[in-house]
């Protein structure tokens, strides 16, 4: 067996060394935040976690005034809402339309948005759109808007299979509890779940929201 400080047994990549974090500064912590918006939608309470992990990092290993490196972070993160980088509020509408379309439950988007730091004015404002969008999905702007539940709940249940879309019957029957528990994990309330679980076929499910 190797001593700790045998050299790497032959053909073994020796581990890189690691890189030293850089010396924060406000322009760096602007190019930094811009760099993380590049690649990944945010909102201004996830820029803010990343940038002041690079603040954590480099007063570690440079040392430097906690208070001024977080003033630097905040004026940042006030530049990139003026110049339009950074919305919450059109990220929580993005983001509850995606979860929508996965099959997540209002109580569920608005949980999630929630733990990225969306403010309550901004979850509800992303919440009443899922309601406008139901209404333009039934081409009737007079039509009173789809429970958007209901309809994430049979999207769900269509692409997990549950209840309607298992093809044996008795099957069916023998997993109603499980697929009601996969539901209620989803965050869909037991009157929604039962709606969908309990629909002859796809096509009465699919009638549903119709």
């Amino acid at each position: 067996m190797n001593e700790p400080d045998d050299p790497p047994a032959f053909g073994a990549k020796p581990p890189k060394p690691r890189k030293k974090p850089r010396k924060v500064s406000r322009s760096g912590l602007m190019n930094a935040a811009l760099y993380y918006l590049g690649r990944f939608a945010a909102s201004r309470a996830g820029v803010r976690a990343v940038l002041l992990r690079k603040v954590a990092r480099s007063l570690a290993e440079h040392g430097g005034e906690r208070e001024e490196a977080e003033a630097w972070v905040e004026s940042v993160l006030d530049e990139l809402v003026r110049q339009g980088w950074l919305n919450d509020r059109a990220f929580a509408v993005a983001r509850a339309r995606a979860l929508w379309a996965q099959g997540t439950a209002r109580r569920s988007i608005a949980g999630k948005l929630a733990q990225k730091g969306v403010g309550p004015d901004d979850i509800a404002e992303a919440l009443d759109s899922l309601e406008d969008e139901m209404a333009l999905i039934a081409r009737d702007p007079q039509a009173e808007p789809a429970n958007p539940d209901l309809a994430a709940a049979i999207a769900y249940a269509r692409r997990r299979r549950l209840g309607p879309w298992r093809m044996d019957p008795q099957q069916r029957a023998e997993r109603r509890d499980k697929d009601l528990a996969a539901l209620a994990r989803r965050g869909f309330s037991l009157s929604i779940a039962c709606q969908v679980l309990d629909a002859e076929d796809p096509d009465h499910a699919e009638g549903l929201i119709e």
